[in-house]
């Protein structure tokens, strides 16, 4: 029986301990570095830099590029026209036509002359016809040969082009672009350590608050407990007749005034506990408990001494991010520059067609190598590039000022944040003090109760006084905390 009380009692002590984490700032920040949304966005923007910078990289190398088409027409490419066409198929029939005509002529002026009788004429003019229309027929055929040996059918034709070009000035664009890409890298990895920043910064002043409140939950339940006491005294000193009713009355509004400090106290815990769950990537509702919670002192006071402001120019990541954007201006500059500069780019290739034009015509695919210099030199452009080339350095010249703007507002901003150090440390040294008067007056103040030399008011005024002095030191160690946080933040060395 004896162990499985002890059994179950361990089983209690787990799910409660599984059911309750206690975590200290230091696992807070892990979590919410872990699961920012932002700082996650900032991861795969610097992801999708890098990709950038290889791909820039490709511009270097030769690039290789294919082409195909298929065209239908409705005519095809002739190399002869049709009255052309027309005079080879009848080359035959029209020559022989006007010589048989001459030698008709020629026979019949013998035949006058006496030299050939009309009917040795007539007989030589039938054998020339026939002679002359077989010699006609085949030069008509083969002039029609001729013909049919230009036609290019072309109504279908196919084409395939396979080409590499390799740049080799560019005038200066591909080396600028390539130096942006990288600079886009620095830029997003600045981002990142910025977003990071700012994480811990929320994070460490939601931890804060957190125990800030709990310490005032804590003091607003010992304060209750007091002011209690004090009413169930008055109420035994009203019944004995030492104490009136209206000093009973006064009690009981402390009472109430307590209980909701009280009430606010808890309220305010919880959501400055869903507050930091949130940051932290856990539900909402989850029930944590922080290491700095009970702690009886939250903070120590600090060093004064002075911050050195040109650790912030160094490591600000919105100085260095400032920085980048001035550089990326500039080398768009140059970009903006070789647009108009000559460009030299080196081609090679193979193109094919069908028809085969290097061969007839031929209905066969087939083609020819070639190598080639392209050379593209800008002559005139009514100075667009002079006004485009000065726009953009006077955009570099405007990130320069902002740049420079920046850094004396972060200048501005550390001197604040030591002051605020120190006026920290001030108010936490004097807000011990005065817890320590305030114990002691309250101490007096029972005490004087007690023997009946002092009045219920000067008591409540003891306990208001001790309520407000311990709530001020609570204050005054969140300040501390808080004032080193930012301080570590305007250095750019929170991590």
């Amino acid at each position: 029986m004896k162990h499985k009380l002890l059994i179950l009692a361990l089983a209690s002590l787990a799910i409660e301990s599984h059911a309750q984490q206690v975590l200290p700032l230091d696992s807070c920040r892990a979590m919410a570095l872990r699961n920012n949304k932002t700082l996650s966005s900032s991861r795969l923007q610097l992801d999708m830099a890098r990709y950038t910078t290889k791909a820039a990289k490709t511009k270097y190398l030769p690039h290789v590029s294919a082409v195909g088409g298929y065209e239908l027409t409705s005519r095809q490419i002739s190399l002869l026209s049709k009255d052309q066409k027309s005079a080879l198929s009848q080359a035959g029939t029209n020559a022989t036509g006007a010589l048989h005509n001459d030698i008709t002529n020629a026979l019949s002026n013998l035949a006058q002359q006496g030299v050939l009788t009309p009917e040795q004429a007539t007989s030589f003019g039938n054998l020339f016809g026939q002679v002359g229309g077989k010699i006609g027929e085949a030069v008509n055929h083969v002039g029609q040969k001729f013909v049919d040996a230009l036609n290019t059918d072309t109504r279908q034709m196919y084409a395939i082009s396979v080409m590499v070009t390799q740049p080799i000035y560019m005038g200066g664009a591909i080396t600028a672009a390539n130096k942006m890409a990288q600079i886009g890298e620095e830029l997003a990895q600045n981002n990142i350590e910025m977003s990071t920043q700012k994480t811990l910064h929320d994070i460490d002043q939601a931890y804060w608050t957190v125990v800030s409140v709990k310490h005032k939950k804590r003091l607003a339940e010992s304060y209750l407990e007091v002011v209690k006491k004090l009413d169930e005294d008055v109420k035994k000193m009203i019944k004995e007749g030492v104490a009136t009713r209206a000093d009973g009355l006064k009690v009981d509004v402390k009472v109430n005034e307590a209980e909701m400090a009280l009430t606010q106290a808890e309220n305010g815990l919880v959501l400055s506990k869903m507050l930091l769950c949130q940051l932290c990537g856990l539900n909402v509702d989850s029930d944590i408990t922080l290491a700095d919670e009970d702690a009886e002192n939250l903070a120590a006071m600090g060093s004064d001494e002075p911050a050195d402001r040109q650790v912030a120019m160094e490591n600000r990541p919105e100085l260095k991010m400032l920085q980048n954007s001035l550089d990326l201006s500039r080398q768009s500059t140059k970009v903006v520059r070789a647009a108009f500069m000559p460009q030299v780019l080196m081609t090679g290739g193979y193109l094919a067609s069908n028809p085969n034009v290097y061969n007839g015509f031929e209905r066969k695919l087939s083609g020819v190598w070639n190598v080639g210099v392209m050379v593209r030199v800008p002559l005139w452009n009514w100075m667009e590039g002079t006004y485009k080339v000065r726009a953009s350095k006077i955009a570099s010249a405007m990130i320069e000022l902002e740049k420079d703007d920046i850094a004396e507002k972060i200048e501005l901003q550390v001197s604040q944040s030591q002051f605020k150090v120190m006026e920290a440390n001030r108010r936490l040294a004097m807000a011990t003090k005065n817890v320590e008067n305030a114990d002691e007056n309250l101490r007096c103040a029972n005490l004087g109760f007690k023997e009946g030399v002092i009045q219920t008011t000067d008591v409540m005024a003891a306990q208001t006084a001790w309520l407000q002095a311990q709530s001020q030191k609570i204050d005054a160690e969140i300040d501390v905390k808080l004032s080193q946080v930012n301080l570590r933040k305007a250095l750019g060395v929170l991590q």
